[in-house]
């Protein structure tokens, strides 16, 4: 099998197929675009996800808290505090485990979250530090209740750009390589992405207004807009030009030939909202310092998911598969 996470088609046959619903306090049962599970605890809800980081060794802890605080985040409520499982190789140092732990807490003083408690081990059943974070946080029923359902004609909404959490580990992984095509100051600027990474300040300023967020991960922005169009049973179209790739991601991608669209990009928030709601939550994100850009609409057929580039060629959108980072780290 390929190096990532499953595809959609293998998430379905394999693991959807074999889970089967039994207690009537879980709301809704796993499926592709939905980033969280959520529990009936009367007149409020917890949500929780669970999200680990395999393809990462610099800043790993500061990657660990967000990635799973950014799934609470499409949700529209605040995380408030994470359970951490840590696996190490025997090659692992204290002072290896320190610096990931105080990584990890600077991080959720920042989110205002929690550690809760979890699990660290030393095994040679890994060749690398493997971090498993689940995270947990409360709405109201009345707000998991008001989910509105994504139409024909909804507007698609990507906030700061594309590629952000692949351009931070490539540059991290290899600097050494990438001094050959990039200045220092290109340097610290794709590691300075790594700062970009949390979803969580979006998530909460568009609750109000939107209509589904999906954060976007493994396979990029390209699969995160397949699985929300999957999950809506709608077709997509995106533009290119839209999209915001930098040129420092430009640049290295060309360098390792890989597809800057199905790069790695937690930091990135993919927003649907109605055309009436687009311009007040447009302004509402902008105001606030999250650059946001208008990338393509929702249509009625689900087989016709289309990006057009700027000469107005289309391609098709088709399910992700392994994401370009793990073709150069």
């Amino acid at each position: 099998m390929k190096i990532g996470k499953l595809t959609a088609s293998q998430l379905k046959e394999v693991i959807f197929n074999n889970i089967k619903k039994k207690r009537k306090e879980f709301l809704n049962s796993p499926g592709i675009g939905d980033d969280c599970a959520a529990i009936d605890l009367g007149e409020k809800v917890c949500y929780i996800s669970s999200d680990p980081i395999t393809g990462a060794v610099s800043e790993i802890g500061k990657l660990a808290v967000n990635i799973t605080c950014n799934d609470l985040a499409t949700t529209g409520v605040e995380p408030m505090g994470i359970m951490v499982t840590i696996l190490a190789p025997p090659s692992t140092s204290v002072e290896d485990l320190q610096n990931i732990m105080v990584d990890m807490e600077s991080e959720c003083t920042v989110l205002n979250i929690d550690i809760l408690g979890g699990h660290t081990e030393i095994t040679d059943a890994v060749n690398k530090v493997i971090i498993s974070v689940t995270g947990l946080g409360f709405g109201t029923k009345d707000h998991y209740e008001d989910k509105k359902e994504i139409l024909e004609g909804d507007i698609v909404l990507l906030t700061k750009g594309t590629g952000i959490e692949g351009t931070a580990i490539i540059t991290y992984e290899k600097e050494k390589e990438l001094e050959t095509i990039l200045s220092p100051s290109e340097i610290d600027y794709g590691k300075s992405m790594m700062g970009l990474t949390s979803v969580v300040k979006e998530g909460l300023l568009s609750s109000e207004l939107s209509k589904g967020m999906h954060d976007v991960t493994e396979g990029g922005i390209l699969g995160a807009v397949w699985e929300v169009a999957e999950l809506s049973k709608l077709g997509v179209t995106i533009y290119r030009d839209q999209l915001n790739v930098s040129e420092v991601t430009d640049k290295i991608c060309d360098h390792y030939e890989i597809d800057p669209l199905k790069l790695i990009s937690s930091g990135s928030m993919l927003i649907v909202v109605s055309p009436q709601n687009k311009d007040t939550l447009l302004n509402r994100l902008i105001s606030d310092d999250i650059p946001t850009f208008e990338i393509g609409y929702f249509t009625e057929n689900i087989e016709e998911k289309y990006i057009y580039d700027s000469k107005g060629q289309r391609s098709d959108i088709s399910e992700p598969e392994s994401d370009e980072l793990y073709k150069v780290v």
